[in-house]
């Protein structure tokens, strides 16, 4: 896909209109740290958020997720058009309460534009804590698909906290892990061998080189791979072909006894500065707290840059866009300049700029603060900026790729939008006055309202609306067979082929659409500030 946005820029901004605006798959990784109870001034609801943490802030407030009156029209959309999603953050708001909820619905709505915007190969590593991770993961599981978790990596961010009483001490996050597609970037990393694992190299050959010796045999019996080598006949299949064998000798790679005859059990060399390490699994211990001066930011939330050169090395080649769309304190931007990728960072911090230039710079905390006057210096922040080669926007991109099919948006947070004119609870309440008390799939008849559903007539999967022309009301049971991709009338006529047609006049749907196709039209000309189109045209 074209990117229509420049690399190494750096948006001063919400990141959702930022994110909206990015063409998609043009992101080749993520790795970001979105804010929650981590200690730092911000306050949010589902659709923006504000971040007053200042350079040496010392009044550190917990943050704020709170669940205000847009929330209902901003989960009536998601219920409308990602269901999955619906239900993890419905499930969240009653586990957990009303701020993680409105948390996680501030957060999906851009997990859903991340999604968007990588390409089939890109990955994304979401840094969370135990607050909200386990929540988190059911809105990735629902927006990424459960197939598309890689893993969940333990990182243990500190040492024994002996302050803590009647708890275990809590000293870890969590990064969660998810691809695009079935097929991702992947570069193997490897960590140092533990002491016990290196004890296991116990012999030294006349060079000095430490090496354990290894099994040369591997199991079945192939006549094949029993042959006679080195005056040993295996007592099971050499693990090589003869040639191979062959060349490990010449290579120096087989231990021989006096004799000349080799062990099979025991008879290949493996030499300790040759391996790469153990394979990296998903507990990180060996990155424990940031490291120099140099990088340490006074940032209550800052994570070692180690920890995300580990990520982009794993999941990124040199050349690919490295994203973080809460990039705070530029540790994920300084770890992908450093690795020769290239970069897009978002931050709405008035500071966010002189934080990412004063890292590159790689001055220390306390040359940072000397020269914190020159953050509000516009001259020298354009001047650096230039230097560093880094585009500074404040405007957000503008697609370019309208005509090619993306994910169903959340059409809420756009400036210019078209959202149902009636909440969900206010389409159910118009349909019972003015149809009664009847499931319009098998004219069951409840006794009150609570036992009938507000759906589709035409389903999302076929391009139907969220707006009262296209509502019908469903008993449970018709609700679930419709499911989300069958029409009203194959309801019907189903129902009808398996007798759960009930006695009574049935809703007459011409009558019905002619109805509330009439109220729709009078409630559009009567509300201020539409759009000035034809109704067909904002249907």
């Amino acid at each position: 896909m074209n990117q229509n946005f420049p690399d190494n820029a750096l948006y001063e901004m919400d990141n959702l209109e930022v994110l909206r605006g990015m063409n998609s798959a043009t992101v080749d990784l993520i790795a970001t740290d979105p804010p929650f109870n981590i200690k730092r001034n911000r306050s949010g609801t589902a659709g923006h958020y504000v971040d007053n943490w200042k350079w040496g802030d010392t009044g550190i407030l917990p943050d704020q997720w709170k669940w205000n009156e847009v929330h209902p029209k901003w989960l009536e959309e998601i219920k409308d058009n990602h269901t999955e999603l619906y239900h993890a953050i419905d499930a969240a708001k009653h586990c957990q309460g009303e701020d993680t909820a409105a948390f996680l619905c501030f957060l999906s709505v851009r997990l859903i534009e991340m999604h968007r915007i990588l390409t089939e190969t890109g990955s994304i590593y979401l840094h969370c804590d135990p607050t909200a991770s386990h929540y988190i993961k059911m809105c990735m599981d629902a927006i990424f698909g459960r197939k598309k978790f890689i893993n969940e990596i333990v990182w243990k961010r500190q040492t024994a906290n002996n302050a803590v009483s009647k708890k275990y001490g809590r000293i870890v996050d969590y990064l969660l892990f998810y691809t695009k597609g079935n097929k991702y970037t992947w570069n193997q990393q490897y960590g140092v061998r533990s002491e016990n694992a290196q004890k296991e190299f116990r012999h030294t050959d006349a060079d000095g080189r430490v090496y354990r010796t290894h099994d040369l045999t591997a199991p079945g019996r192939d006549a094949n791979r029993m042959f006679e080598w080195q005056g040993t006949i295996p007592y099971r299949n050499w693990a090589y072909s003869k040639e191979t064998l062959d060349k490990m000798l010449s290579n120096g790679d087989i231990l021989l006894r006096k004799d000349g005859t080799v062990s099979a059990a025991r008879g290949h060399k493996i030499y300790l500065d040759e391996q790469p390490g153990v394979k990296l699994q998903t507990i990180w211990d060996d990155i424990t707290k940031v490291g120099t001066s140099k990088e340490r930011t006074g940032s209550p939330d800052q994570k070692p840059l180690a920890l995300y050169e580990r990520i982009i090395r794993t999941s990124s080649n040199e050349g690919e866009l490295v994203l973080d769309p809460f990039c705070g304190c530029a540790t994920t931007i300084i770890a992908a300049n450093n690795l020769k990728r290239r970069w897009v960072g978002i931050d709405r911090r008035v500071d966010a700029r002189y934080h990412i230039i004063t890292r590159l710079m790689g001055i220390s905390k306390k040359e940072r603060e000397r020269i914190e006057k020159y953050a509000t210096d516009k001259s020298w922040l354009e001047r650096e900026t230039a230097k560093y080669e880094i585009h500074y926007q404040t405007d957000p991109p503008i697609r370019t790729d309208q005509d090619t099919p993306t994910v169903p948006e959340l059409s809420h947070v756009y400036q210019y939008h078209l959202e149902p004119l009636h909440s969900h609870a206010e389409m159910h309440q118009i349909l019972v006055d003015q149809f009664g008390l009847k499931c319009w799939g098998c004219n069951f008849v409840p006794p009150d309202k609570r036992y009938l559903h507000l759906d589709h007539i035409v389903p999302k999967s076929d391009g139907g609306n969220n707006d009262i022309d296209n509502r019908a009301l469903l008993c449970q049971p018709c609700n679930s067979k419709k499911s989300n991709t069958m029409s009203l009338t194959s309801l019907r006529r189903q129902n009808k082929k398996e007798g759960h047609i009930q006695q009574g006049e049935a809703i007459d749907l011409q009558t019905a659409l002619s109805w509330t196709r009439s109220l729709l039209v009078q409630t559009l000309r009567e509300t201020p500030y539409q759009p000035t189109l034809p109704i067909e045209s904002q249907r």
